[in-house]
């Protein structure tokens, strides 16, 4: 909703210091960043700072504190430095009289209420402007409580604002009853002064001089003073029910009892080293000794035993690896449940593919992380009612949880619906993360990343309360044959692995298309497609749809080629559809022209195109390949005794003719030549753009095999890579119906 004083502020910023400060904002009534950088900018430009930025940073303060240690009446420096406090403090909600440069009673009024609810009435009495108050006037903080804020905590914030305002580093934190970054950090600088540290030294990070200096001071029963302060504090921004006090009494102690007990510290009922490092950072004490470990090495009976020494006995192990060139035990490899199994150990499964940033994430991205992972989970021999994690690898914002993270769960957890509930789902994760995929009812339970405590999701958010594993450092144990590097987590005991395991499913070879899956796979299709920019018509010549009934009318050609060389259908239906959906005018355009070329003629129309005579050659048909690349496929698999007929020549206009013209009319010549190219591409392309051979496709492919086929299909260069992870989606779509049918 507008506010009219933010409008008449917004009017002034603009017509007294827009085209001075290169920044003019919406004159729109409502308060946001780009009025806060304005009003920034235009104070800098009173200051004589050039060029002017949106920081508030340590120039703008040093200049205000040299110049202007304290703002009233008698030393205001003009009418437009008023008018920009008078301004600043409407955006922020407070009175700022007329915005007539006038710093009189009712400004004088609003600025004592300003500074009471920041806490800071003690150090900065009355109602002089402060600099630190002046950052803190300049910026989106709020400074009463807003969306359901804690009382508590606010409390808390306003006592961290009053106590050590005045020390060199620490700036006006938010008292909105929220916990956060700043406030976090802001505890750490607390501590650390408390400490003795000088200004400078006290840096707001957990090292090893503040952990040292926690450890002399363990508050317990009837314990008084600051120190309690601090740890009271502490409890409150962990959302423990307790109250802020200098007093360490009987209740405070049973809260802390119960506090130690859901964080799996030792229960002591006192404020020892452990249970400060847990209330300050997200990984904790990091001397602890979990009870699980998950890693991306395979667990051999050496490296068991070395474990089981370490006292682990839950580890989490990855169901797919998709790299492809990194980490080649990450995947759980054959044979190593049984071995995890054998030697009292137990599993509990991890799913993560490429999810390093929000655009990974997606409703039908996490459709197609859901089918993948029972796939793998089922083939490994992981039993109905195992919890699958799936890993949500980046520091996502709050904003991209709610976008991204949580769609790309509902998608996980409708897939695991649609599989019948056989498995659990899990979440790794920041905190936040954790925390709100919970709630919204998409997982069961939480590992928590909170080795990265830096993670914006985890500064300043409590261990959410389904935790299962919290992964808080890294380190090798065993030696010689039995070292093996790891995560350490502790463990809650709400999940217990698994130490039983099915046989590994056995790997059949694809049947026919079953056309009752037709609407569920066309909606899948049409539903990932959509997610990543295609909608079902949108002005290329063929629609999600044709393309996808292209695809299944030609299933015989498909399937028997599968067959015959034991590769996935899921491989030729994945490139052929992708590069038939990608066909477009501009394609049809070079086709005619390949056909000009070699018949010979061209039509009056397009005599005068540039280089139209020099088109030999062009991607064609379903599956959008090249004369040359289908030649030098079939030569392949006729020279390694796959197929039999005669070699053809890619100097020769007359077969790179008749093989291109059989591409583009025949698409089930087509579709056989995309499984021969995969051949040909895992051979490492002999006669083309050469690459290091690999495995040939085969049907316990893994997801890093699958990956690089899929991107030499396309070639050695960008696109080809960032397709390949768009295409994976897809193959696992494919790859879910073709895996029910046989």
């Amino acid at each position: 909703m507008a506010d009219e004083m933010v409008l008449r502020a917004q009017k002034f910023v603009n017509s007294t210091y827009g085209s001075r400060t290169g920044l003019a904002v919406d004159e729109d009534g409502r308060t946001g960043w780009n009025t806060m950088y304005a009003l920034t900018r235009a104070l800098q430009l009173e200051l004589g700072i050039a060029p002017q930025s949106n920081s508030f940073g340590p120039t703008t303060l040093n200049a205000l504190t040299s110049k202007y240690p304290k703002l009233n009446a008698s030393t205001m420096p003009s009418e437009n430095f008023c008018r920009i406090i008078q301004s600043a403090m409407y955006c922020k909600g407070y009175d700022g009289g007329d915005i007539d440069g006038k710093y009189n009673a009712r400004v004088q009024a609003a600025m004592i209420k300003l500074k009471t609810d920041m806490g800071v009435m003690g150090p900065y009495p009355g109602s002089d402007l402060t600099p630190k108050v002046f950052k803190g006037l300049l910026n989106m903080d709020a400074y009463v409580t807003v969306n359901s804020g804690s009382g508590g905590i606010r409390t808390v914030q306003q006592w961290l604002n009053g106590r050590y305002v005045n020390r060199q580093d620490f700036y006006v934190i938010p008292c909105d009853g929220h916990n956060s970054r700043d406030v976090a950090k802001s505890m750490l600088f607390a501590i650390q002064y408390e400490l003795g540290m000088a200004d400078g030294t006290a840096n707001g990070l957990f090292g090893p001089g503040t952990q040292a200096g926690l450890k002399q001071h363990t508050v317990s029963a009837g314990s008084q003073g600051t120190w309690v302060s601090l740890f009271t504090a502490g409890m409150i921004l962990n959302l423990r029910p307790v109250n802020f006090s200098d007093s360490f009494g009987s209740s405070l102690a049973d809260s802390v009892v119960r506090f130690q007990s859901f964080a799996k510290l030792p229960v002591t009922g006192v404020g020892d080293f452990s249970t400060w490092a847990s209330l300050l950072v997200s990984y904790g004490d990091q001397s602890r000794r979990g009870q699980a470990c998950d890693g991306v090495t395979k667990i051999t009976p050496a490296r068991a035993a070395a474990l089981k020494a370490e006292g682990i006995t839950y580890v989490g192990r990855y169901l797919t690896n998709p790299s492809t060139t990194s980490l080649p035990e990450k995947a759980i490899q054959p044979g190593e449940l049984k071995t995890i199994a054998d030697n009292g150990l137990r599993c509990f499964p991890i799913y993560q593919t490429y999810g390093r940033d929000a655009s990974g994430f997606s409703y039908s991205a996490g459709q197609a992380a859901g089918q993948a992972a029972i796939k793998a989970a089922s083939d490994h021999g992981f039993k109905a009612g195992t919890r699958i994690y799936f890993a949500v690898d980046f520091d996502a914002y709050d904003y991209e949880v709610t976008s991204s993270v949580l769609p790309h769960f509902r998608g996980i957890k409708d897939a695991v619906a649609q599989d019948g509930n056989r498995f659990l789902i899990g979440v790794y994760g920041p905190r936040n993360v954790c925390t709100r995929v919970g709630q919204a009812g998409y997982s069961t339970a939480s590992f928590v990343s909170d080795m990265s405590s830096g993670f914006s999701g985890n500064f300043g958010y409590p261990l959410p309360a389904d935790w299962a594993f919290d992964q808080i450092v890294t380190r090798t144990v065993g030696s010689g044959d039995g070292s093996i590097n790891i995560d350490n987590n502790i463990a809650s005991g709400i999940d217990t692995g698994q130490n039983v395991f099915d046989p590994p499913a056995p790997q059949r070879p694809d049947v026919p298309f079953d056309t009752g899956y037709w609407s569920q796979l066309l909606a899948d299709v049409r539903s990932y497609m959509e997610s990543i920019g295609f909608a079902e018509s949108d002005g290329r010549i063929y629609t999600t749809t044709q393309c996808l009934e292209t695809i299944i009318a030609n299933d015989a050609a498909v399937t028997n080629t599968a067959r015959a060389y034991g590769m996935r259908k899921a491989l030729i239906q994945t490139s052929a559809f992708w590069e038939f959906r990608h066909y477009g005018n501009e394609d049809l355009i070079k086709d005619a022209w390949v056909w000009f070329y070699h018949k010979g003629y061209m039509p009056d129309w397009a005599k005068d195109f540039p280089k139209a005579e020099v088109l030999r050659d062009s991607s064609t048909g379903v599956g959008q390949i090249f004369g040359y690349v289908g030649i030098l496929a079939w030569n392949n698999s006729i020279r390694t005794g796959l197929v039999t007929g005669d070699l053809k020549d890619t100097d020769k206009d007359a077969d790179i003719f008749e093989v291109w013209n059989k591409l583009r009319t025949d698409n089930q010549f087509s579709l056989s030549t995309v499984g021969h190219i995969h051949i040909w591409g895992s051979d490492g392309k002999p006669g083309g753009d050469k690459e290091d051979p690999i495995r040939r496709p085969a049907l316990d492919y893994t997801d890093a095999e699958t990956y690089e086929l899929l991107r030499r299909y396309q070639g050695p260069k960008e696109p080809a890579f960032t397709d390949a992870k768009k295409r994976m989606p897809l193959y696992s779509i494919f790859e879910k119906y073709n895996r029910m049918m046989r």
